[in-house]
């Protein structure tokens, strides 16, 4: 029995390496599927955005027909928001900041374009375009909501993967650090609105 006895010892502290390897690859697994799924989020509420605009510019162009560069400026934003997509898989500060960039610039476009609306009374009015506008703001909110529910599960995964003894395990079996969502630079700065 003695003759065994270190051979069990060595048995059981393998086990438990084994069992605490395998536990921590499956969590980090798990915390890094809900930060790509959340990021799936992000982009089906920019999507939903994306899909708002065709119907808000077709409401404001019957209204607004001299308005051309103001629309035309919308339409070339979207296209350019929508053709910029990241792999839920790579998600890298460059490409984050090109995605956002993207975005950005059809913000741009939709404030110029609401601006726009100021100068016609009967548009402001009308139902269609009060129901369009009133989705467009929904859907800015859910944009928030699906970012800040974003950095939250990548903030799980990081601190799973990045504490220790963690860390030694993550950088074995591969899991990096995620990048979060970050504001656009002169986002803290008040919008300027003119009349």
């Amino acid at each position: 029995m003695k003759k065994f006895l270190p051979w069990i010892i060595v048995a059981i502290i393998a086990i438990g390496i084994y069992s605490w390897a395998k536990g921590f690859n499956n969590t980090a697994v798990e915390y890094e599927a809900d930060a790509k799924t959340a990021w799936s989020k992000v982009e089906s509420a920019y999507q939903r955005r994306a899909d708002l605009i065709p119907n808000l510019v077709a409401t404001v162009k019957g209204y607004a027909a001299h308005e051309k560069e103001t629309l035309e400026g919308i339409i070339k934003a979207r296209s350019e928001a929508t053709k910029t997509t990241i792999n839920a898989g790579d998600l890298t500060p460059e490409k984050m900041a090109q995605f956002q960039q993207a975005q950005q610039g059809l913000s741009g476009a939709l404030s110029k374009l609401l601006l726009t609306v100021e100068r016609y009374p009967d548009l402001k009015a009308d139902k269609s375009f009060l129901e369009l506008q009133s989705q467009l703001e929904g859907t800015e909110n859910r944009i928030n909501v699906t970012r800040d529910r974003f950095n939250d599960a990548v903030n799980k995964y990081d601190i799973y993967t990045t504490k220790f003894p963690g860390k030694l395990l993550a950088s074995l079996f591969g899991f990096e650090e995620m990048a979060r969502f970050k504001s656009a630079s002169g986002s803290e700065n008040a919008p300027k609105v003119e009349f």
